[in-house]
């Protein structure tokens, strides 16, 4: 018999990596990875701009992914970075036109792939879904954070 856990931690890994393939792919179109399209997406929904430390937590990717990316977005032209003090490190990361352009496309995609891996569900399902999601992201969360307890 298959266990809970391992009908979960399979279903859980098979759409991550179908999510980063459908990222790859569209990436690839700019000449750019998968893992930009998640910073881009972030990006776009601060006009004025974030510090790469905010952009961390937001993605929650480690600094040297998120500096790797941000470097790579700034080369391609869909970046810029606004030092202080001449200092980079809270430099404000704005994208540029491009970079929104860029931006809107796969924000458009992505709402393109959540609708059809969605098909078939109701609005009052996907609602459920949700929830349920953001629950089960919560409670491993305080696991990783607190570690696992025995039942009480």
């Amino acid at each position: 018999m298959i266990s809970r856990y391992e009908i979960f931690s399979g279903a859980i890994a098979s759409m991550y990596h179908d999510v980063q393939r459908i990222e790859r792919v569209e990436m690839a179109k700019y000449g750019l990875k998968g893992p930009h399209a998640q910073c881009l997406l972030a990006m776009s929904r601060y006009p004025d701009g974030l510090t790469s430390v905010r952009l961390c937590e937001i993605c929650d990717k480690d600094k040297a992914a998120v500096s790797r990316t941000v470097s790579e977005l700034e080369q391609a032209g869909l970046l810029t970075v606004e030092q202080r003090n001449g200092v980079r490190y809270r430099a404000i990361l704005r994208l540029t036109e491009a970079g929104c352009a860029a931006a809107r496309a796969v924000c458009d995609r992505a709402e393109l792939a959540v609708a059809q891996a969605g098909a078939g569900l109701t609005d009052a399902q996907r609602e459920v879904f949700y929830d349920v999601l953001a629950k089960i992201a919560g409670n491993l969360h305080t696991i990783c954070k607190d570690g696992l307890r025995e039942k009480e």
